[in-house]
């Protein structure tokens, strides 16, 4: 089944350092770009990300530090990549948990604005593990009976990504083809910050997830404990997250 897009939709993948979302840089992004008229764009880069690839990281990847040493940073990157994705929907696997939250660390790194209010993400992983509990492997064997070669390489797994997409939607009629649909169906949780440490509650109120104040208004906290939003901007904590907290304490302020 063909997707019904009102806008493009960028599906991705990254190849990474690591798995820690505030630390860890890009190695290889693949973006696969589906316009609404079922044209595709695809582009891969290698990254260097100017610290060194871990030996067991490589092992999963097969991205070399000698591989990625004479290629551009990701802030060399980050204007092509930006305007490449600007505007369109988003789509991964375990993209809202990875992908989505270390691409926007990377972009605030690179001085770039990352904003998603206008657009949704649709993960591939959270439809599949609703309905089947499976890996990527598997599912582009469930869905497409196809054997997922390369497994780890950001360009196989961005177009088995897309590909399951399609096939679920045939599979499922449940699933609506509409990218909005899609979105709040992938989404376990909705928050306000990617890496999911200030969520909204059912009155569409900001809360922490995390720590002490698990569970508690952010607005509340902040106004009646005023250092722990200096403890936060201090503190390893993604720069997305930061970002939101600083707009909601602003939003307090000129309210």
């Amino acid at each position: 089944m063909e997707l019904k897009l009102s806008r493009p939709i960028c599906f991705f993948d990254l190849e990474t350092t690591g798995v820690n979302i505030s630390k860890d840089r890009i190695v290889e992004i693949s973006i696969l770009k589906v316009f609404p008229n079922g044209n595709k764009e695809s582009k891969t880069w290698l990254v260097n990300p100017e610290m060194p690839i871990p030996t067991e990281t490589t092992a999963v990847h097969g991205v070399t530090n000698e591989k990625v040493a004479n290629e551009p940073t990701f802030k060399q990157l980050a204007k092509v990549i930006s305007d490449m994705i600007k505007g369109c929907d988003l789509g991964g696997y375990n993209s809202n948990k990875f992908d989505i939250p270390l691409l926007a660390e990377e972009m605030l790194r690179a001085d770039m604005d990352f904003d998603m209010s206008n657009n949704v993400a649709v993960d591939v992983q959270n439809i599949f593990h609703k309905m089947e509990q499976r890996t990527l492997v598997a599912a582009y064997k469930f869905y497409c009976d196809k054997d997922l070669t390369n497994a780890h390489s950001a360009e196989a797994d961005t177009t088995a990504t897309y590909e399951v997409l399609c096939s679920q939607l045939d599979k499922y009629p449940d699933l609506e083809n509409d990218m909005e649909f899609l979105s709040e169906f992938s989404t376990r949780r909705k928050t306000a910050d990617f890496a999911g440490f200030i969520a909204f509650n059912e009155k569409e109120q900001e809360v922490f997830t995390f720590g002490k104040h698990k569970g508690k208004l952010v607005e509340e906290v902040l106004d009646k404990e005023p250092g722990y939003f200096g403890w936060i901007q201090n503190a390893d904590f993604p720069l997305y997250t930061k970002k939101i907290l600083t707009a909601i304490r602003l939003r307090k302020f000129n309210a």
